[in-house]
């Protein structure tokens, strides 16, 4: 761990779990028309999509995502760029995917993704959206309020929270991403982005929590 990395307490490691298993829909993976990739860091969005992809669940699989300021030096030519290569090496043909590589946040991940679908003939009754662990929720959520007429499922990386942390290296800016997707699963249906979702009593105070110890570098700036 770097000095300017974050060791994490064990209060915290259990508000974080709480935060962690809320942010999951626990959706029962089922087969879809279409599934949606969103770009993001977590180069397992497209591992976990091509397994699925060689499962049989959906025909065909839009990688969707340009560049963030957490990915741009990772991935240069844009997220949605390097999950359509990493998913062919794992076996998805070229043809099964189309690509949407300018989406700069969530809301145009699925606004681009339907158009992009619309203008090459498919038009879904179900797309299964695929994201790392702890955005599940707001991307269903945004989904819901922007193309409300289909059938949204969620799925992504059957991983506990500890193995996620040890997969993306960097605990501290994983409890930040919790935090900041949390705060946008709360402020976002004001704002007409998606649609409301309950918030139990022990998520939020985990969440609170979280944030008075300075967990806040991903928060909606004021």
């Amino acid at each position: 761990m770097s000095d300017e990395q974050q060791a994490i307490t064990e209060e915290q490691r259990q508000q974080t779990k709480l935060i962690w298993d809320y942010h999951q829909m626990h959706h029962e993976i089922q087969p879809a028309d279409v599934a949606i990739g969103l770009g993001s860091h977590d180069l397992g969005v497209a591992a976990y999509s091509a397994e699925l992809y060689r499962a049989g669940l959906f025909p065909h699989l839009v990688f969707t995502g340009g560049n963030s300021p957490t990915t741009a030096a990772v991935f240069p030519r844009g997220e949605a760029v390097h999950f359509r290569e990493h998913a062919i090496e794992l076996g998805v043909p070229a043809a099964a995917i189309l690509l949407e590589p300018d989406a700069a946040n969530t809301g145009q991940n699925i606004t681009l993704s339907r158009e992009l679908l619309a203008a090459a003939g498919i038009v879904p009754k179900t797309v299964l959206l695929v994201s790392k662990p702890y955005m599940e929720r707001r991307s269903f959520a945004t989904a819901r309020k922007l193309w409300p007429e289909v059938e949204v499922l969620c799925a992504s990386e059957p991983l506990e929270l500890d193995d996620y942390l040890k997969s993306i290296g960097d605990e501290k800016l994983v409890l930040d991403m919790l935090v900041g997707d949390l705060q946008r699963v709360i402020e976002y249906p004001r704002l007409g982005f998606a649609i409301e979702q309950n918030v139990p009593e022990d998520v939020h105070a985990a969440y609170e929590s979280l944030i008075r110890d300075g967990f806040t570098s991903r928060l909606l700036k004021p």
